[in-house]
């Protein structure tokens, strides 16, 4: 989450920002909130791409647990995306308790006094990396949206390694970034015991130009390397050719292109999803495809 403007911040004997995860994932936690603010962008359904793939790939995830607790990590200026990701998990979860969790106390108050009054409104409190919750509890599934974006890249991993401590056995993080309109997104699943197991791209299929124009949305831990040699380079790359390719099935519309696409690049590449998924514009690659160099396994 980024500096309010003209804070300079502090620094580490490390050399990272003092308040940055990274660093302060090493300090006590007691009392203590991890993160700095966002710029708080958000809007009504600016993330469903991201809920549709919760409520429907993680289903399963969200049932099992004991404890159905999930944390909106970081949800802005305004409680429209955590409102919107209750109602898409009360459909798989009746029971599901969704927390807001923001670092700036006023867009805290702001929201509370938005739903004042609400049956069953989400809960929103003060809180950051560490995840801690009114009345305790470990989160199965935690989305941080347009987050990590705001950091260097160097803090992703530490990042990721506090927010996985915190998960429930079997949770499940999720990193993304969108645009403004929720039209173009990607997102890495980070597994509490396996670490980043797959990158989803998801597209708004009309008018789409080429899979290729996601770039500028990856989340940090990629955007960066979006260059020859990389694997989401080779992969983005890989996904523009399969599209170019796919161009006469164009005629019976983007669908039916960007399904025939992501059956081109099966034959290549780890794709863990099927049409049903591929059919909402969405492709997930194994992570081991597209990590970093030097971070695959």
């Amino acid at each position: 989450m980024s500096r309010p403007s003209g804070e300079r911040p502090g620094r580490s004997p490390a050399g990272q920002s003092a308040s940055s995860p990274a660093a302060a994932a090493h300090r006590p936690r007691a009392g203590s909130v991890v993160g700095s603010v966002t710029r708080g962008t958000t809007g009504p359904d600016r993330l469903r791409r991201v809920e549709r793939w919760l409520a429907q790939t993680q289903a399963g995830r969200l049932r099992a647990a004991a404890d159905p607790l999930v944390v909106d990590l970081g949800y802005g200026a305004r409680p429209v995306t955590v409102t919107d990701l209750q109602r898409w998990l009360r459909r798989v979860r009746p029971d599901v308790r969704l927390v807001g969790l923001e670092i700036s106390p006023e867009r805290v108050e702001s929201a509370r006094r938005a739903l004042e009054g609400v049956r069953g409104a989400p809960e929103f409190a003060l809180g950051g990396f560490e995840l801690a919750v009114p009345g305790g509890g470990d989160p199965v599934l935690v989305r941080a949206f347009n987050v990590l974006r705001q950091y260097d890249e160097s803090q992703v991993r530490a990042s990721w390694d506090l927010l996985r401590s915190r998960l429930a056995p079997g949770g499940l993080l999720v990193d993304g970034t969108c645009d403004e309109l929720g039209r173009r997104a990607t997102w890495i699943a980070v597994e509490a015991g396996r670490g980043p197991v797959s990158l989803t791209v998801s597209v708004r299929l009309g008018g789409l130009s080429a899979p290729s124009v996601v770039a500028e949305r990856l989340p940090k831990a990629l955007i960066h390397r979006n260059v020859p040699g990389e694997g989401v380079h080779e992969f983005l790359r890989a996904a523009d050719a399969a599209w170019a390719r796919a161009a006469p099935l164009g005629t019976f519309g983007a669908r039916q292109r960007w399904i025939a696409t992501c059956r081109d690049l099966a034959a290549g590449w780890p794709l863990l999803d099927s049409p049903s998924r591929w059919r909402l514009g969405e492709v997930t690659v194994a992570w081991s495809a597209v990590a970093p160099r030097g971070h695959r396994a």
